[in-house]
């Protein structure tokens, strides 16, 4: 791939991961998420759609290196996430930086859209975390639980997100990968635990009424940090610190 800036370089594998390591800190919380020219964040329901293979690489190297995924159930059962299952390439890079092999997916929900049987649970290499609240039905707990999963519990009548991730920090999972949806993407903007946006942008004009990036109560203007763009295929690879 080729990066643009801060300096015009073209970068092999490990030069790439050294640019998407996490920071050192007690809590680093990147954001994933693709997004056509005119600002489409899904093609027929999925962003998948509108993703590329060097997005496909930067995406897999933000699950590689994380502690723990963290996705919304909504995303989750309509991209069909199954959890993290390692390749030897994933095993290998994992290992070199001393991380488990299998990172844990954590899903956000408030009880109404994940069910029991959704392959995130099911299918998922180690237990998923479910992140809800006290007002979520006690039969879907209890379901949740026996079907493998492990529960968090944060908030009363909705997920407390900054309680969450405090939660998952306390239990060693300090580099989290948000891989959206748009919904959680607002919510945790909102609990202000986001460092770091990695946005690629689709070389594609699609139109339409799509959601944005970012769904949530109003927020005063967050400012941000260009820390990288990288390039290839015609998309565009950035990385975006938040400052305040």
């Amino acid at each position: 791939m080729k990066q643009i800036w801060p300096e015009p370089a073209d970068l092999d594998d490990h030069q790439l991961e050294r640019l998407y390591t996490y920071r050192d800190s007690d809590r680093w919380l990147v954001v994933n998420f693709v997004s056509s020219a005119d600002g489409a964040v899904e093609i027929g329901g999925k962003a998948r759609q509108l993703s590329c293979e060097s997005d496909q690489k930067i995406l897999q190297l933000g699950s590689d290196l994380a502690d723990v995924l963290l996705v919304g159930a909504t995303t989750a059962m309509v991209e069909g996430f199954r959890g993290v299952h390692p390749d030897d390439t994933t095993l290998e890079r994992r290992r070199r930086h001393g991380l488990p092999d299998v990172a844990p997916t954590a899903v956000v929900t408030t009880g109404q859209s994940l069910p029991a049987d959704a392959p995130v649970i099911t299918e998922a290499a180690t237990p998923t975390i479910v992140i809800t609240c006290e007002s979520a039905p006690e039969e879907m707990q209890m379901a949740w639980k026996e079907a493998g999963a492990e529960l968090l519990i944060a908030g009363v009548d909705s997920v407390d997100l900054a309680a969450a991730t405090e939660s998952l920090t306390d239990r060693g999972l300090r580099r989290i990968d948000c891989e959206g949806g748009p919904h959680l993407f607002g919510g945790l903007l909102e609990a202000g635990v986001v460092d770091e946006l990695r946005l690629t942008v689709s070389p594609m004009l699609v139109s339409g009424t799509h959601s944005r990036i970012a769904t949530g109560n109003p927020l005063e203007p967050l400012n941000l940090e260009l820390a990288s763009v990288i390039s290839e295929e015609g998309a565009m690879m950035t990385r975006y610190l938040v400052r305040d």
